[in-house]
């Protein structure tokens, strides 16, 4: 059981199981609709300020959990990762870039994924988890394309737009790089 913050004082209840904070915002101009949504490490249900307590404490479990589904698929574990990797390479390269393993990393910081030619694997940065899944794809395709090319030279290039997204990957990641602070310089991901 979790403690639930609320923005209007007279409502306090347990959310059964939920991993993160949980903030119900009740709003007087919301009629009908609700929205659940992250914001930092907390999940926000925006709900209608005529909504029972009754109905609002259903609400809350269900809407932590859509937001919890729709996450996971934006973070898939270090298995769904390497089967993507795998899709992808089948589909862009006839199978022939075979990563031995695909994971997540902690450490990386600076670059948004690399890749190991001496043993095939492949990191993304911990950063990329809950980025779109286009922009995911592209930075496996970008390793994919190392493994079949090691150097960023014409032919690496050349593979790696075979990803139809990839300017519009590019940009979404010098967008966040920029509004994160960091250079964009995307030259070597």
């Amino acid at each position: 059981m979790i403690s639930v913050e609320f923005d209007a004082p007279f409502l306090d209840f347990e959310v059964p199981a939920a991993p993160t904070p949980v903030i119900v915002r009740r709003s007087a101009r919301r009629k009908r609709t609700v929205s659940a949504f992250r914001e930092g490490q907390s999940i926000v249900i925006a709900i209608p300020a005529r909504m029972s307590k009754r109905e609002e404490a259903k609400l809350v479990p269900e809407m932590v959990a859509k937001v919890e589904r729709a996450e996971k698929k934006l973070r898939p574990s270090d298995d769904g990762l390497y089967a993507r990797a795998i899709v992808l390479s089948k589909e862009l390269f006839d199978g022939l870039a075979r990563p031995t393993s695909v994971s997540w990393s902690q450490q990386m910081n600076q670059r948004w994924g690399s890749c190991t030619l001496d043993d095939g694997s492949i990191r993304l940065s911990h950063r990329l988890q809950g980025m779109p899944r286009y922009v995911l794809d592209y930075v496996l395709v970008h390793e994919l394309a190392h493994l079949l090319e090691a150097a960023h030279s014409e032919r690496f290039y050349e593979l790696e737009r075979r990803f139809q997204q990839a300017e519009r990957a590019i940009g979404f990641l010098e967008g966040w790089q920029a509004a994160n602070g960091g250079i964009p310089d995307l030259s070597d991901i």
